[in-house]
């Protein structure tokens, strides 16, 4: 799931409801007309963080976020968006910080959400066994979340404990059956345990939900590539590469949890003469592009 979009639908999701709504939540008591209007002018700056977040405005939002925690210290919404939009930005401890300060101030019924996005901070953070732990702790209190038993199935999968990622991923489909990055993920495991056949039906079934989906199009290209299908395996990536040249990067494809041995496999299909001509001839990805996806 690509990032921004994470970020502001969790923002969305934990702070949602009119502002007066959300005032009204943050300010269950009476308190002085002057510590009142802080808070109000903290809630006010927090919302423009995420307007702002919602455009791209990646550095503004944060500037709003940290006024909003400045007025509003003991909100801890302010320190939520803070933490998130900080992740946003790839500054993960000071995330991990503004987190765990959300998280000592909030209420009990708000710790699994904080929580996931905890699992997502440390994820990004490449500690993998502290995102396991923040998620599956966030799961005690609210079991069927799908975006969080796809992180959980991602951790796993980075750790190489292929059986524990294939049942997260099942557990997320099992909530939501149109998830299909989950559907995309059980077959990146399944390609690296040397079952191409059941990676490439996963494949197909994410393609099959969402036809516009380029990383399982690349995928499938691969694994047909690999079985000695040469031409149509081509065809297949060319398409895909097309859309979207970012694909072609061996790199890029790791960070989107791409196994050792369908990299090995990509790299073969790369280096054949017609597709070394066809990359040569893509253009740069664009900075909107990468800011989309």
């Amino acid at each position: 799931m690509p990032k921004l979009r994470l970020i502001i639908s969790l923002l969305v999701f934990f702070v949602a409801g009119s502002p007066l709504a959300f005032s009204q939540a943050l300010l269950p008591y009476a308190i002085e007309p002057e510590l009142e209007q802080m808070e109000q002018a903290g809630i006010e700056m927090a919302e423009d963080a995420i307007q702002l977040a919602r455009f791209r405005r990646t550095d503004a939002a944060l500037g709003r976020a940290r006024l909003a925690v400045q007025l509003a210290p003991h909100l801890y919404q302010t320190w939520f968006i803070l933490g998130s939009l900080y992740l946003q930005d790839d500054q993960v401890q000071p995330g991990i910080e503004a987190l765990n300060q959300s998280l000592a101030l909030a209420p009990a019924d708000a710790h699994a959400n904080i929580k996931f996005s905890l699992g997502s901070a440390y994820f990004q953070n490449q500690d993998y066994q502290s995102a396991i732990a923040q998620i599956e702790a966030g799961l005690q209190m609210k079991p069927d979340v799908s975006p969080a038993l796809f992180d959980l199935g991602n951790s796993y999968l980075k750790l190489a404990q292929y059986p524990d990622a294939i049942a997260s991923y099942e557990k997320a489909v099992s909530q939501d059956k149109n998830f299909w990055p989950a559907i995309n993920n059980i077959g990146l495991v399944k390609y690296e345990q040397g079952d191409k056949e059941a990676a490439l039906k996963d494949w197909r079934a994410a393609l099959k939900i969402d036809p516009k989906q380029l990383e399982p199009q690349l995928a499938i290209a691969v694994a047909i590539y690999s079985q000695g299908k040469t031409e149509e395996g081509i065809k297949l990536a060319q398409a895909a590469l097309t859309s979207d040249s970012r694909y072609v990067s061996l790199k890029f494809l790791e960070e989107n949890l791409w196994g050792q041995r369908l990299l090995q496999d990509t790299e073969k299909m790369f280096n054949h003469p017609k597709m070394k001509d066809f990359i040569a001839r893509l253009p740069q990805p664009t900075p909107e592009v990468e800011e989309e996806n």
